[in-house]
């Protein structure tokens, strides 16, 4: 496995790899692997004749000073992990060196870039859709590999590419979770003891809500989930939305959509760390 910081360096091996007709996967992260992010980079080796990791905690994305500065960054023990997972490349510039000057470019897609997620971190899926769109750049993968974690990020991503009409597949790989519920995150080893202790808790509830929605409205499911959950100490919701599994749009009523999707942010512990998790009602 070989590591690049420099963009030239890295496009330089691809281009040899391009020349032999070998397909190419790219799997973006921030860092502070896990057990999610190898799922994906395994995928990618099965799928691919190379594969690149991307190790970057871009600036761009954050609307909170704090967020960025306490981001987990462990690059040694990140290698570790991809080379045990049979990565070709990793990919870890510096900032500088992804935005040699300030990105400008303003992305947006509504409806989906602009509900949750969006409305609650201004500017995150414009950043998202900058950094992610220079990897697509400057690697020019075939395939780009994503978590369900982040579902709402992979719609932005993917309404990006049907803008720019790059020519990447985006494939997106189901959430890894640990054997008490709670997904893998790199934001988990920020926890203490004790708030990792209760927040399975936020995946429990949302498996609940499944059985409770069967026999109770839409709007019953959703005060459900928020009360059960902010009833647990150390926890407390952002926001819970019930919502049509394409459009990312409010729904009303079990029947408007074949497709609905409960997208869910808690805050968990004192510090607090931010949380987020979904669960399929109809698919």
């Amino acid at each position: 496995m070989e590591v690049f910081y420099k963009i030239v360096d890295l496009q330089n091996r691809l281009f040899e790899a391009r020349k032999a007709s070998k397909k190419i996967g790219l799997v973006p992260t921030m860092g502070a692997l896990h057990e999610g992010h190898a799922s994906l980079v395994r995928r990618s080796v099965e799928e691919n004749d190379v594969t690149v990791v991307s190790v970057f905690v871009n600036p761009t994305q954050f609307n909170d000073k704090n967020d960025l500065k306490n981001y987990p960054r462990n690059l040694k023990a990140d290698c570790t992990l991809l080379e045990s997972c049979g990565a070709d490349f990793v990919f870890a510039p510096e900032v500088d060196e992804m935005y040699p000057t300030p990105d400008e470019r303003h992305f947006e897609y509504p409806p989906v870039s602009t509900v949750m997620e969006g409305a609650h971190r201004p500017g995150h899926f414009n950043g998202v859709c900058q950094v992610v769109s220079r990897l697509f750049y400057i690697v020019r993968p075939d395939r780009a590999y994503f978590g369900e974690k982040d579902w709402q990020q992979i719609a932005v991503i993917k309404a990006m590419v049907r803008h720019l009409q790059l020519p990447v597949q985006i494939v997106e790989c189901p959430i890894v979770r640990d054997s008490d519920g709670l997904a893998r995150s790199s934001r988990n080893t920020l926890l203490a003891p004790d708030e990792r202790a209760i927040a399975p808790n936020i995946y429990k509830v949302l498996k609940e809500s499944i059985d409770y929605a069967r026999n109770h409205t839409l709007k019953e499911t959703h005060q459900y989930v928020v009360d059960s959950i902010n009833a647990i100490e150390g926890l407390d919701v952002e926001y819970f939305a019930i919502v049509d599994g394409n459009t990312l749009q409010d729904v009303d009523d079990w029947s408007a959509s074949p497709y609905i999707v409960g997208c869910i942010t808690v805050y968990c512990g004192k510090t607090p760390i931010r949380l987020i998790d979904h669960i399929r009602y109809k698919s």
